[in-house]
């Protein structure tokens, strides 16, 4: 598959999101416009974050992660926050709550891998990166939701959707959100689990397609 190619489609495609975000901007249609703006420029460098972390960090992210990042970066910055699907569409926060734990796990896959250091992937158990893959996942997805408490309780965005119409919601409704972002990210990891598994049948040596590796210092 060719990496360069789709990394222009993306690239080209997020340059016509940020021409329409300006057009917001410039118009001032909505009053959030600045403020998407600035992340329609940040998910366009976010693109080169692979490039960017091989260069600055000395780690190659194999072209399984990298494609399947590019993808929830398409999802999520530019149709979901800078063409607005996420206010329009319901569901669209739950499918990113979905979409992103199987990036997380893909991630995991690579870091087991690369704890391993020299040791060969099919001689240890399938079910090490399996689980490790799970746990990552579900680690960060916590992390996640630690951050939209903070983002919460200093800057009041209800991230965690405990208010409505300005009201503080009361008893399991305020849990409904954090608890369903949990839940869907819970599933997100295993469903990428269960693809991991059917596709490795039983050989370890499969997840060398996730392995990220450190890029000696000479090159």
């Amino acid at each position: 598959m060719n990496t360069k190619k789709i990394q222009l489609g993306l690239l080209t495609f997020g340059l016509f999101v940020l021409a329409f975000n300006f057009f917001e901007l410039v118009t001032k249609a909505r009053t959030d416009s600045p403020v998407v703006f600035v992340e329609c420029i940040a998910g366009i460098v976010l693109i080169y974050l692979p490039q960017l972390c091989r260069k600055f960090l000395r780690i190659e992210i194999p072209d399984m992660i990298i494609i399947f990042y590019w993808f929830f970066l398409l999802i999520s910055v530019f149709l979901g926050t800078c063409l607005h699907l996420i206010a329009y569409i319901s569901w669209w926060d739950k499918l990113l709550h979905s979409i992103s734990p199987m990036v997380l796990t893909a991630l995991g896959y690579g870091i087991a891998a690369i704890a391993l250091n020299k040791a060969q992937s099919k001689d240890v158990s399938p079910w090490l990166f399996l689980l490790f893959g799970f746990a990552f996942a579900g680690v960060s997805g916590v992390f996640w939701e630690f951050w939209e408490f903070l983002c919460d309780t200093i800057g009041d965005m209800n991230l965690q959707r405990y208010q409505a119409g300005g009201v503080d919601l009361v008893g399991r409704a305020a849990l409904m959100d954090t608890m369903g972002d949990l839940l869907t990210n819970t599933i997100g990891a295993i469903i990428m689990g269960v693809f991991a598994f059917s596709q490795c049948k039983g050989d370890a040596s499969y997840f060398d397609n996730y392995r990220i590796t450190v890029v000696p210092k000479n090159k």
